[in-house]
């Protein structure tokens, strides 16, 4: 149950827009290097979470890229599950899977197995982009440098 590198990078390029939701939009230059990831790779993430409607895009001299909605409306599961597709433990959980189980319907397994996805389920779609912001904010005031010699 990996998330792919490309939802990795979705997620990274949405937290980023989010961190700077409400502030103006922000170029792929700046989202690339900030959450650390390949200008090209991201340009095709971009294009494609413009495509699903969840960032606009503006070209020219004040142009850059935005979240079409504020980032506590928009859940995690919800980008995963666009980008990703049906995410499950087991492919004979997860809806279209690729392989038949000759254990079907007999497995003694199958109720854990549906368990984890309820779980991990449930963690996607309550988390919203908001929270790892507010998250992010709240690890970064407990820090304090200290400079002692």
């Amino acid at each position: 149950m990996l998330i792919s590198q490309r939802s990795q990078y979705a997620l990274r390029a949405i937290f980023e827009l989010s961190r700077h939701y409400g502030q103006g939009l922000l170029r792929a230059p700046q989202i690339a290097e900030t959450q650390a990831i390949p200008p090209k790779f991201l340009g095709i993430i971009l294009h494609q979470l413009k495509q699903g409607g969840f960032v606009e895009a503006k070209r020219g001299h004040d142009g850059g890229y935005g979240l079409t909605r504020p980032p506590k409306d928009l859940t995690v599961g919800e980008l995963l599950g666009f980008v990703e597709g049906p995410v499950g433990p087991v492919d004979c959980l997860t809806p279209g899977g690729k392989h038949h189980c000759p254990l079907d319907g007999q497995c003694v397994f199958l109720p854990l197995w549906q368990r984890v996805q309820d779980a991990v389920s449930a963690i996607y779609t309550t988390t919203t982009f908001q929270d790892l912001v507010d998250q992010e904010q709240q690890r970064c005031s407990g820090y304090v440098p200290t400079f002692t010699i």
